[in-house]
């Protein structure tokens, strides 16, 4: 029987490019029809069929409040009766730019955009403004949106394609990026060795967790910020997935490391289109008006965007909720770790506070080369027995699980009973 997701999802492929107004949302990588979504309440996500899903993927993680959270629903009603947009500032921008600085205090200026996409493109053209240089260092799978410069060796969406670039990008234009393995230490000194004087940035999830969640090795981190100080480079932090998450202050105050500059976005607009690039003033202040590099949004810092980012920043300031979020990701991936060695079947799963990834693979996964080890096609078997049985987490295995607020220890019940089912029926299998 057809179900109203196939139905409309075969009409929007007429209308959309593969359907999806953003390449992770297809389940290309595992294959089959995503459904259609019609609304979210709590931790659970609900289609247009009426069916009801745990979610684990929660907006790829904006959600950290879960779906529908009252105060923000709140906000956004209460700026939208004034109006949409104004092109001209608001108090809202200010009041938002305050309470980052409260998380984050080592930020000095704060630049609102709509995109990560922005952020990063920003960040790189800033640095190489302010040091007069040319190179931008990257790390294999890290994501930082879908800019020309930055599409090399990329994660997220294009580590589930299988794409090792994008098409439309000239050689010419990533000449100056170089993209080393993330979590390697030699590599990078051996990079700034050869490069370092033309070297304007490195630009790192602090976090990786677009190539599935990998923690930075004892020292690596340390070590990017003491090569970008000894060579005059910029050290750039991708938060836009761990700002806000892992700690109040993001990755940079759980490793208590201070970037240059920092991209934000994804929880700091609360579930609406909203990021940020923040940092030393003496290189925000490179921004136009007040310098000569150009960057401009009509609808960035926009009144619904920026009232729902202060009213999720309001909220995080609760201290317990980091508590409680690590304490359901500790319980849900502990107990996967024990089912999985139970049925015998070997796992890596990677976790770092409340963000964490299952690897099919009998190896510890450090970098992309080993997350592109994984058994993608068990991953796919997983994912579509998990969302028969009404958990959805993200169709990729390069991609984080997301845990949230609303979610409670019925949830995490059903999630672990899923995840049985699913062991037991690939024994079933492979006897």
């Amino acid at each position: 029987m057809t179900t109203e997701s196939e139905r409309f999802f075969k009409k929007s492929l007429d209308l959309i490019p593969g359907g999806v107004n953003s390449p992770v949302r297809s389940f290309a990588a595992v294959g089959g029809t995503p459904f259609l979504a019609a609304r979210g309440e709590g931790a659970h996500l609900f289609d247009i069929d009426g069916r009801d899903y745990v979610d684990y993927v929660m907006s790829w993680g904006p959600l950290i409040l879960g779906h529908s959270y009252k105060p923000i629903v709140e906000a956004i009603v209460k700026a939208a009766r004034h109006g949409t947009s104004f092109g001209a500032p608001t108090k809202n921008e200010m009041e938002l730019a305050l309470l980052v600085r409260e998380r984050m205090p080592w930020i000095e200026k704060l630049r609102l955009v709509s995109s990560g996409t922005e952020a990063c493109m920003t960040a790189a053209r800033l640095a190489r403004a302010a040091t007069g240089r040319n190179i931008i260092v990257k790390f294999d799978g890290c994501y930082h949106g879908h800019s020309d410069a930055f599409l090399v060796k990329a994660g997220s969406g294009l580590a589930t394609g299988g794409l090792p670039a994008s098409a439309g990008v000239p050689d010419e234009v990533t000449a100056n990026t170089i993209s080393l393995p993330y979590n390697n230490i030699q590599a990078a000194e051996t990079c700034f060795k050869e490069n370092g004087k033309n070297i304007a940035a490195v630009i790192i999830e602090p976090i990786a967790a677009n190539m599935g969640v990998i923690p930075p090795v004892h020292g690596f981190l340390h070590k990017i910020r003491e090569l970008c100080d000894s060579h005059g480079s910029i050290l750039i932090f991708d938060e836009l997935i761990t700002g806000f998450r892992v700690t109040p202050g993001g990755a940079a105050q759980l490793f208590d490391i201070k970037p240059d500059l920092i991209c934000l976005g994804k929880i700091l607009g609360g579930g609406l289109p909203l990021a940020a690039l923040g940092g030393k003033a003496e290189i925000m202040d490179y921004l136009a008006p007040r310098g000569p590099v150009y960057q401009a949004g009509t609808l960035s810092g926009n009144p619904l965007s920026t009232a729902a980012g202060i009213a999720i920043l309001r909220a995080l300031a609760d201290p317990d909720i980091y508590t409680n979020l690590r304490q359901y990701a500790i319980r849900l991936a502990s107990q996967i770790a024990e089912l999985f060695a139970v049925y015998e079947v070997p796992v890596c799963i990677n976790r770092i506070e409340s963000l964490f990834s299952i690897f099919f693979s009998d190896v510890e996964v450090k970098d992309y080369s080993g997350a592109q080890q994984s058994d993608m096609k068990l991953f796919a078997k997983f994912f579509h027995k998990l969302l028969s049985e009404g958990i959805f987490i993200p169709p990729s295995g390069f991609e984080a699980w997301f845990i949230s607020t609303a979610h409670t220890p019925e949830d995490l019940k059903s999630t672990v009973k899923a995840i049985e089912h699913f062991l037991i029926e690939l024994k079933s299998e492979n006897n």
